[in-house]
């Protein structure tokens, strides 16, 4: 399947790459780091990057680029970690004369006309990490430095399940470039001390079901200032990581499109409930949005049964 994606890039001029909205470390990782590769091995073509500004990982990419709908007709539209259609941050990319997509995601549907999709890997950096070492690429530092910063992120740090030795020799593939790690994680981990403390105060808020499914609830007037609430919900989940005795855990953060759902488990799959209700995502990582409270409790009331059950 690689050789068929070098085959497709080779022949269009123009490639333009997206991933899915409200982007985190994986999803700005593979799409950075994938356009520095190509730069690096292709220089004569045009390399694209679109998609919503990020409210967070401001490090990761300056401007993301703003280009007329007519750079479509002759082009490569490459989509990266995006399990759904419906979350591709520009739609536009239905108007390219090929499509591609890289993906980490559980299958759910057809999106492009080459489709590269394995669950396998921890992360969609990593997926386009060995696209690049398969394929005999050349790489740079900033392209190492982006994929490297989304395997991180989508891993854990290392820890999530899908950790494996190929995580860890395709991090050391990626480390051949002089990747600055203490830059990186400094960049990554660092916050002001005012989020600490807002940190400290949602720690007050986490609630347990019958079977201890923790999970925090916030409404729109609590969120803060200007705070996007799906960057706010994937934040507020990882709080309830580190619980002894909770094997489920979902935040809930209400905005003027929904509420916005992540759910996570280190024991059961999870991903079905996410589906039920529009979502998807990994087997112990996935999110959803729902319309309203009373569907967001049905939710919960099914995150509770499932934790009843024997993993």
């Amino acid at each position: 399947m690689f050789k068929q994606a070098l085959k497709l890039i080779k022949k269009y001029d123009t490639i333009i790459i997206h991933r899915h909205k409200f982007p985190d470390g994986d999803a700005l990782g593979s799409q950075m780091g994938l356009a520095a590769l190509l730069k690096d091995n292709f220089p004569n073509k045009k390399i694209y990057v679109v998609g919503d500004e990020a409210a967070r990982l401001p490090f990761m990419y300056g401007k993301m680029d703003e280009i007329p709908d007519e750079y479509y007709k002759d082009a490569l539209a490459i989509i990266l970690d995006c399990g759904a259609s419906h979350l591709i941050c520009d739609e536009r990319y239905k108007t390219a004369a090929a499509t591609l997509r890289f993906d980490h995601h559980i299958y759910c549907e057809k999106i492009t006309d080459l489709d590269i999709v394995d669950s396998s890997y921890e992360s969609a950096c990593g997926l386009v990490a060995m696209f690049a070492k398969q394929c005999k690429l050349k790489l740079s530092t900033e392209s190492a430095t982006a994929l490297y910063t989304g395997m991180v992120t989508d891993s854990g740090r290392f820890v999530y399940d899908q950790t494996s030795a190929r995580t860890f020799e395709l991090a050391a593939f990626l480390m051949s470039q002089p990747i600055d790690l203490n830059t990186l994680y400094y960049n990554l981990y660092s916050e002001d001390f005012s989020t600490i403390i807002q940190r400290a105060d949602n720690m007050h808020k986490i609630k347990f079901t019958k079977n201890n499914v923790a999970y925090i609830y916030t409404t729109r007037e609590e969120l803060p200032k200007d705070a996007a609430a799906p960057v706010v919900s994937t934040g507020l989940v990882g709080l309830m990581r580190d619980i002894k005795g909770v094997f489920i855990w979902v935040n809930f953060t209400e905005s003027f499109d929904g509420i916005h759902v992540e759910l996570r488990s280190n024991r059961y799959n999870i991903n079905p409930v996410a589906v039920k209700y529009g979502g998807g995502g990994h087997k112990k990582a996935s999110g959803c949005t729902v319309p309203d409270k009373e569907t967001a409790m049905k939710l919960l009331d099914d995150l509770n049964a499932l934790a009843a059950t024997e993993a």
